[in-house]
């Protein structure tokens, strides 16, 4: 059990549970006005995806896979998933909620790509040790019940000298501080489990791979989803003055902790 009175909820949750609130709340949905399943649908979760995560254009090569076996833990609506497959990456998609892997496939049918996608508990993966070159789960560690076991799960299926790709919430961030300041909560706050981790927490969490990089990223960008004074707030003032601070000095608050891990 991590440390922290903002890393831990207050009991640990049933798989039930989680399945049935991640089958009501798909990351993103609310940016869009087109058709569910739609390929303007499609197009506007990638744009939203890549306009707030724009780091991971540069930090992960979706093209340097190809022929290789690719799986995504927790892959929503297969927005990264996608990516992986235009570059040629021989791609499986899991997720525990049977509504994000509904969209998977229509996301992937809308693209005319191919990949296995299917309902699959991130705690207890169905796959046979050592089979794929890549294991990316990038927003589902800080969800389940028992992150330990989600993250020797991935390591499990890695094939030897493999990549794995880790994503969770910063506890000493400037978002989970400023939340608490402006009194905002933060997206997915009723999930059944939600922790937030600190580096060093992260870094003991990955401690079963042999080679660890942690790279803390996410840093303010203006909000399309507040409105009000808190949000001109914001956007208005807050965005523009952080980022004018340098950012060695405020490298370590990114919001999001990306893991970079080799088996």
């Amino acid at each position: 059990m991590v440390g922290g009175t903002d890393s831990i909820v207050s009991r640990v949750a049933t798989i039930d549970e989680i399945r049935a609130y991640w089958d009501q709340h798909i990351h993103d949905l609310e940016i869009t006005q087109h058709p569910v399943g739609s390929r303007g649908f499609f197009a506007d979760l990638d744009h939203y995806h890549f306009e707030k995560l724009h780091h991971l254009l540069r930090l992960i090569d979706f093209d340097g896979y190809r022929d290789r076996r690719v799986l995504e833990v927790g892959c929503g609506a297969g927005v990264d998933l996608v990516r992986f497959a235009k570059g040629g990456a021989t791609v499986t998609g899991g997720d525990v909620a049977a509504s994000a892997i509904e969209l998977a496939r229509a996301n992937f049918a809308q693209q005319g790509l191919s990949g296995e996608l299917r309902v699959a508990d991130g705690e207890q993966l169905p796959f046979p040790d050592d089979s794929f070159d890549l294991v990316f789960a990038h927003g589902v560690v800080q969800y389940t019940a028992d992150p330990k076991r989600l993250v020797e799960e991935c390591r499990r299926v890695l094939r030897p000298a493999g990549d794995a790709i880790f994503q969770v919430y910063n506890r000493i961030s400037w978002l989970n501080g400023l939340s608490k300041l402006m009194k905002v909560s933060l997206e997915h706050e009723d999930a059944p489990a939600l922790r937030k981790f600190s580096i060093g927490e992260f870094r003991g969490l990955l401690g079963g791979f042999r080679g660890v990089r942690i790279v803390p990223e996410r840093f303010p960008v203006k909000s399309r989803l507040h409105g009000g004074w808190k949000g001109a707030v914001y956007n208005g003032l807050f965005v523009g003055t952080f980022n004018l601070l340098p950012r060695p000095m405020v490298r370590g608050l990114g919001w999001h902790l990306l893991g970079f891990c080799r088996k």
